[in-house]
């Protein structure tokens, strides 16, 4: 018999929490549509489906439905649902993703290479590509940058410079400002890591 690691212990354990909830209180504050057996969250573009009686989660392809039930994309999923703020708002403005949490966790993400950043230093062409399939809007401020809708208007803006003759090729990760009334800290990182995964998956495909 398979063990369960510790990341689908904590996904299993987050969809049976969601399923404790209020369904229609849910729909009700993120604005979300709804059935007698689904609620259907819209996320990076792609509507969802999420079993109101199994916690069970599936993605939109084509006129089907597949298996959704991987760790970042429900628990970016359910975070949002069930724990985001029903005053939330946008400050229309980016803060890199290290400020929301401790001193301790700010280098999290951001020190040494980047495998990420290395491959599309190689292929600038690629992350153009990838951030336009994912419905990105340019940013100043780097070489390359775009804002990515997470859901609700609440973008993710990733930023990327170059390699010189000093330093590796960097992305740097941005929410807005308020993205705590949406997210957990620690849940951004799940977002961000679905973010990464999808731009290497649409600079392979287009």
């Amino acid at each position: 018999m398979k063990k369960a690691d510790n990341y689908e212990i904590q996904m299993r354990q987050a969809q049976r929490r969601f399923l404790t909830y209020d369904r229609e209180a849910i729909m009700a504050k993120c604005q979300v549509a709804g059935d007698g057996e689904y609620l259907y969250p819209v996320m990076l573009g792609r509507t969802y489906r999420l079993c109101c009686r199994t916690g069970s989660l599936e993605v939109q392809q084509g006129d089907s439905w597949q298996d959704a039930n991987r760790f970042s994309e429900v628990m970016t999923i359910l975070d949002w649902l069930c724990d985001c703020k029903p005053d939330r708002c946008l400050a229309g403005r980016f803060t890199g993703i290290q400020n929301f949490g401790h001193q301790f966790h700010q280098s999290l993400v951001e020190d040494g290479e980047d495998p990420t950043a290395a491959k599309f230093d190689r292929d600038p062409a690629a992350f153009h590509r990838a951030c336009k399939a994912l419905g990105g809007a340019p940013l100043s401020g780097c070489d390359m940058g775009y804002a990515i809708e997470l859901f609700e208007g609440l973008p993710i803006g990733v930023k990327f410079w170059h390699s010189d003759e000093e330093f590796p090729a960097q992305i740097r990760w941005f929410l807005d400002e308020n993205a705590l009334q949406y997210l957990r800290y620690e849940t951004m990182y799940y977002a961000v890591g679905l973010v990464k995964s999808l731009l290497l998956e649409k600079a392979v495909l287009y």
